[in-house]
């Protein structure tokens, strides 16, 4: 456990994801805290100014954007803005992205650009430190108008409602403000709205997926060698000189490290060709990979962007109110890193087909006694049936709108929802190549006279100090349960 001092510089995912695994504190650096102070007082000041109207800060919201709310009543305005905006249902967001939100949020705020009171920012910065977390629930965003009913339950607690979860204990926003000695933060003009517009919700599960899916990628292509291995694949195919005319950055990679992963053999092989799964290694594995970072760069820029809207430029003594909350860019990016690791599960499941199907001098199954028993049959059908479900999620969300607000807010990104449904798919991939594992294992303890290199030879020891060999028929989802979470453990 360390410090993190937040002073408005560019964080990169890998920086952003060691504060939290190193569970550091998270304080406001002397830039922060001045730009905050800035942009606090230009707001105050603008709103002073003889009849200056502003959208959220003294106008209603969506579709009532025309309509002026008298000065006595902002504050409000912005406490009635979170009220009716925590509209959120379906199941409760993980701990783990929920944290991520909060961090997110601090972030932007920190910048200067939203008008909001320092001590709001730090009660953001101290729930993160703390590990208080708000009860928020992942269906209700549209992802346009920023994630706001998500961002909603996220800030409730700050004005001592809602509800909070503390080290497993679940209590109400009022009672964690009186446990912890606070008081309830008075929302004043724009506040409301800098906590609800933004698209924090989105980009948590962005940067999630990210971390995650680079994490995946590489174990899942360690056990992808430790297959080829078992199946007596050809290494020829991931020769550099067939992957250099190509030019595709993911697949020069993954050829390289295929490279390293196999063991150099001269054994005299009595096939001409691997199927696909094997031979294509480089280019599926590579293109998810390129995907990957693709989507590393957009939940980057959005990790350090002002996501809210109207903007404060002090500099220019201007207030413009535009569309940065609009999730499409984040939406686009969550559905294709969703299709490309669908496809490391697709192909991983192409391979346990091929292993269990008898070819290669494997037996049927990978059972040493085919008939009496069954082996790995059915766990072919779990990996086919998780695959099935992977392409049913991948249908785009991004491509979808509906109308919200009386048709102020009449093209949505649906980015909230690609989110949830990529999360899902993350999950599915990780029991996907976790059954390879096991397949893997299997198969290989049929080659006993054969080597593998260090590195892969340690996937195989791991999995085999957890799960033994399957002489007989025994009850399988033991196993395939305790390759998963060994999976699990390797990627957190």
């Amino acid at each position: 456990m360390g410090q993190f001092i937040l002073n408005n510089q560019w964080i990169t995912i890998a920086e952003f994801e060691r504060i939290l695994s190193n569970d550091d504190k998270v304080v406001l650096g002397e830039k922060a805290i001045e730009a905050i102070q800035k942009g606090y007082a230009f707001l105050h000041k603008k709103i002073n100014e003889s009849g200056a109207v502003f959208y959220g800060i003294n106008t209603g919201f969506g579709s009532l954007c025309d309509t002026v709310v008298s000065p006595k009543d902002l504050d409000q305005l912005q406490v009635n803005l979170i009220r009716s905006h925590a509209c959120g249902l379906g199941a409760e967001v993980p701990v783990q992205l929920i944290r991520r939100m909060l961090l997110l949020k601090a972030i932007a705020l920190a910048k200067g650009y939203s008008g909001v009171q320092l001590v709001t920012v730090e009660r953001l910065l101290f729930l993160f430190n703390n590990h208080i977390t708000p009860v928020v629930y992942e269906q209700g965003s549209l992802g346009a108008s920023g994630d706001l009913a998500p961002l909603a339950h996220l800030c409730l607690p700050l004005i001592g409602e809602g509800e909070v979860q503390i080290q497993g204990e679940r209590i109400s926003g009022g009672e964690m403000l009186q446990r912890f000695q606070l008081s309830p933060i008075r929302l004043q003009a724009k506040e409301g709205l800098a906590l609800l517009n933004g698209t924090q919700f989105m980009n948590a599960y962005g940067i999630y997926m990210v971390s995650a899916g680079e994490k995946l990628f590489h174990e899942g292509l360690a056990i992808a060698a430790l297959s080829l291995e078992a199946f007596d694949g050809r290494q020829e195919p991931f020769n550099a000189k067939v992957h250099d005319l190509r030019h595709q950055t993911g697949q020069i990679l993954v050829a390289e490290k295929m490279r390293k992963l196999l063991f150099p053999s001269h054994r005299l092989k009595k096939h001409v060709q691997d199927p696909y799964s094997f031979r294509c290694i480089p280019q599926v594995h590579g293109a998810s990979w390129d995907t990957i970072e693709y989507a590393k760069r957009i939940n980057e820029n959005e990790l350090n962007a002002v996501t809210d809207n109207p903007t404060l430029f002090p500099e220019d003594n201007t207030i413009i109110s535009a569309g940065n909350f609009h999730g499409q860019p984040l939406a686009l990016a969550l559905d294709f890193m969703a299709i490309a690791l669908a496809e490391l599960g697709s192909i991983a499941e192409r391979r346990i087909y091929k292993l269990i199907s008898g070819s290669r001098d494997l037996p049927p199954f990978l059972t040493p006694y085919p008939g009496l028993n069954s082996g790995f049959m059915i766990l072919q059908y779990s990996a086919a049936s998780i695959v099935s479900q992977n392409k049913q999620l991948c249908t785009p969300a991004s491509v979808d709108t509906i109308d919200s607000s009386n048709g102020q807010e009449d093209h949505v990104s649906m980015g909230a929802n690609a989110a949830t449904k990529g999360k899902r798919i993350i999950d599915n991939v990780t029991s996907l190549i976790a059954l390879e594992w096991l397949t893997a294992c299997q198969a290989f303890d049929f080659r006993k006279e054969w080597s593998l290199t260090v590195d892969v030879k340690g996937y195989y020891d791991a999995l085999r100090a957890d799960v033994s060999f399957l002489e007989q028929d025994r009850y399988l989802h033991d196993d395939m349960q305790k390759a998963c979470l060994l999976l699990q453990k390797r990627l957190n």
